[in-house]
């Protein structure tokens, strides 16, 4: 990692929020009696259970139990301007982390050992400020919800069928779009666009083995493939259709838009605002420094 990295003392979500991700919760608010849904269908007993499961069966972070990840959330942390919520290992052999905040309270994220794996260090604390990202952008309003459903769906039988019904289409397009919000929080934490796209590549097609013989430039040439495909009406609908169901935009397409956002003047200006430099090198004695 950058031994110096600009530190958002005081950064708005607002700030950084993606502007498909503004649109689509506005679009999402206005569903009569989704947030009605949401807390008669997930109550607190809902929220507990899937908690304590996660305790159960998952490994917390902390300062005596894998410290290395643990300074990677707190760097993180800092940077974005938040308060640190609880990071936990779950051993899975499916390449994946994921957030959950209880109503406000207990927040935490889970890292999969899979995940962990292929990823370097810098790649690591990506992934948790993308996660971290949910949680200053307060996307758990509607993302903890759409986290509990997908893992009812997994782990209650014949659940499936009910899902398809629950979420809606509004629903899954939100989560896409907070998607791309919450990769501007992981540029602005490594602060390098080739972190998070390596992460993108490595998700797409990686493995411990493979992940080191991954080509970059390669991957990112994909994604001007992929544009290509809208050129017309035609593979406007394909990709529609490929997308629709999903709750991520595909992995091409979230490169594209980090590294797009990564040249502009919006992003060259966000970090030229703040003047504090966080020196991790020094961050066990409080490292900052103004710049």
């Amino acid at each position: 990692m950058s031994l110096l990295k600009t530190a958002l003392i005081g950064l708005r979500a607002d700030a950084f929020r993606h502007p498909l991700d503004l649109e689509a919760t506005k679009t999402l608010k206005q569903i009569p009696g989704l947030d009605m849904m949401v807390r008669n269908l997930l109550g607190p007993l809902a929220e507990q259970v899937f908690y304590a499961e996660n305790i159960a069966s998952s490994v917390l972070v902390g300062e005596k139990q894998l410290p290395h990840l643990h300074e990677l959330l707190l760097e993180a942390c800092k940077i974005l301007d938040m308060e640190v919520p609880q990071l936990y290992v779950r051993s899975s052999p499916v390449p994946n982390a994921y957030t959950f905040a209880m109503r406000g309270k207990q927040p935490f994220i889970v890292l999969h050992t899979s995940l962990i794996d292929m990823l370097e260090p810098e790649e690591i604390q990506g992934v948790i400020a993308h996660e971290l990202g949910h949680l200053k952008c307060d996307h758990s309003v509607y993302l903890t919800p759409v986290n509990l459903l997908i893992l009812a769906a997994a782990t209650v039988p014949n659940f499936g069928v009910a899902i398809a019904q629950i979420i809606q289409t509004q629903l899954l397009e939100w989560v896409r779009c907070a998607e791309f919000t919450c990769d501007r929080a992981a540029l602005l934490v490594t602060q390098n666009p080739k972190v998070m796209m390596s992460v993108l590549m490595k998700l797409a097609g990686g493995s411990p083995t493979l992940a080191p013989q991954l080509n970059l430039d390669a991957f990112i040439a994909q994604a001007r493939a992929y544009d290509e495909i809208s050129n017309s009406e035609l593979g406007e609908m394909v990709k529609a259709a490929q997308t629709a169901q999903m709750t991520h935009p595909v992995p091409v397409l979230r490169a594209r838009e980090i590294d797009r956002w990564a040249s502009s003047k919006e992003y060259e200006n966000l970090l030229q605002n703040y003047k504090i430099v966080y020196n991790s090198e020094v961050a066990s004695q409080g490292g900052w420094r103004n710049w």
